[in-house]
C-alpha cells in the first residue's frame, strides 16, 4: 500500500530527526554570524599573517562557505523528505570537510586565533559534531525502516503473484473437467 493509507499505520511512521532538524534550523542562522566573524577577523589579522597562512584561510573561507550551502540544503531535503542519498550526502560532508576544517582552525596556533574567533569556531565545531551523530542515527534508522518497507513490499508481492497462480490452477482444473 502507500504511505498513509488507511490501515497502513507502520507506513505512517515519521522518520525524520526531530533534533537533527532544530540543530539544522539554528545552524543555518548561525553560520552567516560566523561568517561575518570570521571574514572581519581575517581581515583584520591579515596583514600579519605568512603568506603560507594568507592563501590557506582565503581557500578555507571559499571551501566552508560553498560547502556548508550544498550541506544545510542536503540536510533539510534529507531530513525532511525522508531522502537517505541526501541525507547521506549531508553526513559525509559534515564528516569530511567541514568538521577537520574547522577544527584546523580552532587548533592551529599559527593562526593568530583571535578569542572571539575562537568562540565562534566552538560553537561550529559543537553544531556539526552533534549532526554528525544525530545524522547516523537518523540514517541508520531511515534505512532500516525503508530496507522493512521493501522487504514487506516484496513479500505481499510474491503472495498475491502465489494467490494469482493457485486461482488459475483452479479454474484451469475446473475447464479439465468440462
Amino acid at each position: 500500500g502507500r504511505r498513509g493509507s488507511p490501515g497502513n499505520a507502520h507506513d505512517c511512521e515519521i522518520l525524520s530527526s526531530l533534533p537533527l532538524q532544530m540543530s539544522l534550523y539554528f545552524n543555518v542562522y548561525f553560520f552567516p554570524f560566523w561568517w561575518l566573524i570570521t571574514v572581519a577577523i581575517l581581515y583584520l589579522k591579515y596583514p600579519v599573517l605568512s603568506d603560507y597562512y594568507k592563501f590557506i584561510l582565503v581557500t578555507i573561507m571559499i571551501l566552508v562557505s560553498l560547502t556548508e550551502l550544498i550541506r544545510l540544503y542536503l540536510g533539510y531535503v534529507g531530513n525532511l523528505l525522508e531522502k537517505v542519498p541526501e541525507l547521506a550526502g549531508f553526513w559525509l560532508l559534515t564528516l569530511l570537510p567541514q568538521l577537520p576544517i574547522i577544527l584546523f582552525l580552532l587548533f592551529n596556533e599559527g593562526l593568530k586565533i583571535h578569542s572571539l574567533e575562537r568562540a565562534v569556531h566552538i560553537i561550529f565545531a559543537a553544531f556539526l559534531s552533534f549532526q554528525v551523530v544525530a545524522a547516523f542515527f537518523a540514517l541508520k534508522r531511515m534505512v532500516n525502516t525503508l530496507a522493512t518497507r521493501f522487504r514487506l513490499t516484496e513479500f505481499h508481492r510474491l503472495e498475491e503473484q502465489r494467490d494469482n497462480k493457485r486461482t488459475m490452477s483452479f479454474f484451469r482444473e475446473i475447464l479439465i473437467r468440462q
